[in-house]
């Protein structure tokens, strides 16, 4: 059975921690450890990949891939799925899905999906809800190359739970900020115009293309939490 990017990456931080590899160690190139391991080089790739976000290695262009000397520790998120996040409080779920349209994107998420003018992505808001009242609303610009045929129904399953469940991703960018919420955003979340609201935005993509783009307000009271 083919090995996958997973495998590789444990058989390369095996290596670094038996100290096959010690630190500032030039490893082998993507190809030498592609037929070595006998799988693609595109899966040592992303097994490389992994592992140098988390500081272990460090990549450079034309001067190949070594083994970091001060390997350091960097925050990973994971996309949560809503449903389970909520669920996991001991709070019902439910998700109202407010609008679903194809439509010209603005010029900055246009810049950042690459897309032509007047080629259109899916426009997608919807709300989610913790015992009936609302938690996060979402507004999400989504790639539409990357539904099947036929489009999942997101009345049925958020897009959030369809995204992670069914489109594989390899990296992006996360904002965190406050924001404050828009008479618009008021009505939705049942706060006061001018409130302050948690905001994370954040970009998914799949090697190096984006899949969707999304902006998340939480009602006032959200608190994060995250392992370190």
């Amino acid at each position: 059975m083919a090995l996958g990017w997973e495998d590789i990456r444990a058989e390369v931080l095996r290596r670094i921690e038996a100290r096959h590899w010690a630190p500032g160690t030039l490893i082998p190139t993507e190809e030498a450890l592609a037929e070595e391991l006998g799988c693609a080089r595109t899966t040592v790739n992303r097994a490389l990949r992994d592992l140098a976000a988390a500081g272990l290695l460090e990549r450079r262009r034309k001067a190949g891939t070594r083994v970091a000397l001060h390997p350091v520790r960097r925050a990973r998120f994971d996309i949560p799925v809503t449903r389970l996040e909520i669920e996991g409080r001991g709070q019902s779920y439910a998700f109202h899905l407010i609008e679903e349209r194809r439509a010209e994107p603005p010029p900055a998420v246009a810049s950042l999906f690459r897309s032509l003018p007047g080629v259109p992505l899916l426009r997608l808001r919807g709300l989610h809800l913790a015992d009936n009242r609302p938690a996060i609303y979402e507004e999400r610009w989504l790639d539409p190359a990357v539904l099947p045929e036929p489009a999942p129904d997101f009345r049925r399953i958020s897009p959030n739970e369809w995204l992670v469940s069914h489109v594989p991703w390899t990296g992006g960018d996360i904002v965190f900020s406050a924001a404050n919420a828009s008479p618009e955003e008021a009505d939705i979340l049942g706060c006061a115009p001018g409130a302050a609201l948690f905001l994370c935005e954040r970009v998914t993509e799949a090697e190096g293309r984006p899949i969707t783009s999304v902006r998340l307000l939480h009602a006032p009271g959200y608190r994060l939490r995250a392992d370190l």
